[in-house]
């Protein structure tokens, strides 16, 4: 078995430093450098995610560290950092964002970059994943408080009904479709992140439930969702003006919701 040409040539961008778009894979390494290579593409082959073996992912206007610690951030959650940035329309130093389930903090330090006014918390029930999102922080120079726990549990009540913009992608998985998942994702991305539970929409239902009185009036929830959870996403969300919008492929993939007011834009 051998890897696709643009995955060999991505790890030998990593290996040697040099731009992508200037290596051709054919380059001569030295001894180290070849040594270095046949191990990634060992671990790709063995399955290990592209973007562990590189070290980081471009996420919008960013660069972000990841390993194992977190999800990938994928090409659907850029689109739920486009939805929500373009929802906001613009924000000042009293303006409110959340981000819940924040991972590798890619939507908080991607709307903190666009927003810069903004005061952004990021949550994330794992202690590992907050390490990951903090070291992209400092890395980033971008100011983003970091809350562990779970959902909204550690935001400060005094938040409440104050938040102007609420973003997550939140574990979707159902408990069955583990198995069937790929093997770079189910053995090298965290579980904890990815599955919510029997039905796969529970760790939603709850945002749903909560975010009513965390979000001001005329306050947006954009959360990511499973491809075939539009109708379930848009049940429960039942209280807010809302929008299932689809990703790239057509697929069911954002809800766009708002409390007190239309939610389109």
């Amino acid at each position: 078995m051998t890897l696709p040409a643009h995955e060999h040539r991505r790890l030998v961008a990593a290996v040697t430093g040099r731009p992508f778009g200037t290596v051709t894979g054919a380059e001569a390494l030295d001894a180290d450098d070849r040594r270095r290579l046949d191990d990634l593409v060992s671990r790709r082959l063995a399955g290990e995610p592209l973007q562990h073996l590189e070290g980081s992912v471009s996420f919008g206007p960013l660069d972000l560290l990841v390993d194992a610690r977190v999800l990938v951030p994928r090409p659907e959650t850029e689109q739920v950092f486009d939805q929500a940035a373009r929802s906001l329309g613009e924000a000042g130093p009293g303006t409110l964002v959340v981000d819940l389930c924040t991972g590798s903090g890619a939507l908080a330090l991607a709307l903190k970059h666009r927003f810069p006014d903004a005061r952004v918390i990021g949550v994330d029930v794992s202690e590992d994943a907050l390490a990951v999102a903090k070291e992209n922080g400092t890395r980033l120079d971008l100011e983003v408080e970091w809350l562990h726990g779970d959902l909204f549990t550690p935001l400060p009540k005094r938040l409440m009904g104050r938040v102007d913009l609420l973003v997550s992608n939140p574990p979707y998985v159902a408990e069955d479709e583990w198995a069937d998942l790929p093997t770079d994702v189910r053995d090298h991305e965290p579980r904890v992140a990815l599955v919510a539970g029997p039905e796969g929409t529970e760790v939603l239902a709850r945002i749903a439930e909560e975010a009513f009185w965390w979000l001001g009036v005329g306050g947006w929830a954009v959360c990511e969702i499973g491809a075939t959870q539009g109708a379930a996403a848009e049940r429960l969300f039942a209280a807010y003006d809302r929008e299932v919008r689809t990703d790239l492929a057509g697929r069911d993939r954002i809800l766009v919701a708002r409390k007190g007011a239309p939610c389109c834009v």
